[in-house]
């Protein structure tokens, strides 16, 4: 029997009636088949897949033709979960270029696009959605600006930068993004986002006040060589990949993950 795929509406839902949402990224159909089945909500097709697959140091060298390809074969391997794609560096620098590729990744199955950053990505948000795009905004640690960054840190460390997120959040929010993932920030600075936006909030490295949680596919199985603080391994015990998913929605879902220890 086809179950029917989740809609933004359903995921809007979730939040009011707070029932986290469980998000993991994915790169092929087989996986993503077995994600759809453990009851996995969202999943993204995050330029992640630079470093977990192509075996990049960072995400800066994928292109949208990599996101697209990645896209198209996770759609083939989903039913009910929500397909997030990644709209890569360099290719959301100004709203027809944005509207490009976003064409190009919703082609491909994508049900919404997402990108990093506020400041002059506000107007683009609002580029898009203005034509029918369903946009995700990324705040917080954002890997594509991993050099301007100085490196993988943990942001809004103090007030300035704390109060500077949270009008970046909502801007984003009023330019038209129906989601937000929040990367790397303390679990308080994430508690409050989520509870100053009417839209749906992810964190990753960002506590478990957030809305729901997104990790990479293979940091929650184990397979990196270095996980980061936030990441746990959902593979130990479970004993197949299917039962790591399903230990990974359940933990979310029940609010056991992020546990205190994952958090900054």
């Amino acid at each position: 029997m086809t179950r029917k795929a989740l809609t933004i509406h359903q995921l809007d839902a979730m939040k009011r009636d707070g029932e986290k949402i469980a998000m993991l990224t994915c790169y092929d159909a087989t996986l993503a088949r077995t994600m759809d089945l453990a009851g996995v909500d969202i999943v993204l097709v995050g330029d992640s897949l630079g470093m977990v697959v192509q075996g990049r140091a960072s995400t800066v060298g994928v292109t949208l033709a990599d996101i697209a390809y990645h896209v198209d074969c996770v759609a083939h391997g989903l039913e009910r979960a929500f397909l997030l794609g990644d709209m890569p560096f360099g290719s959301y620098c100004d709203g027809p270029t944005a509207m490009a590729g976003a064409v190009r990744l919703m082609s491909a199955g994508a049900a919404m696009v997402k990108l990093e950053g506020a400041g002059p990505m506000i107007d683009v948000v609002d580029y898009l959605t203005r034509r029918g795009v369903a946009v995700c905004g990324h705040l917080g640690l954002t890997p594509q600006s991993l050099h301007q960054l100085g490196g993988f840190k943990v942001q809004a460390r103090d007030e300035a930068a704390v109060e500077r997120l949270l009008l970046d959040a909502q801007a984003l929010e009023a330019a038209g993004a129906q989601m937000l993932v929040v990367e790397c920030v303390p679990s308080a600075v994430g508690r409050e986002v989520s509870s100053r936006l009417r839209i749906p909030v992810i964190g990753i490295g960002a506590g478990a006040g957030c809305d729901g949680q997104v990790l990479v596919m293979h940091d929650m199985l184990g397979l990196g060589e270095r996980a980061p603080k936030f990441v746990a391994d959902f593979m130990a015990g479970a004993g197949t990949i299917a039962g790591a998913f399903e230990a990974y929605v359940l933990a979310v879902r029940e609010g056991r993950f992020p546990a205190p220890e994952h958090e900054y």
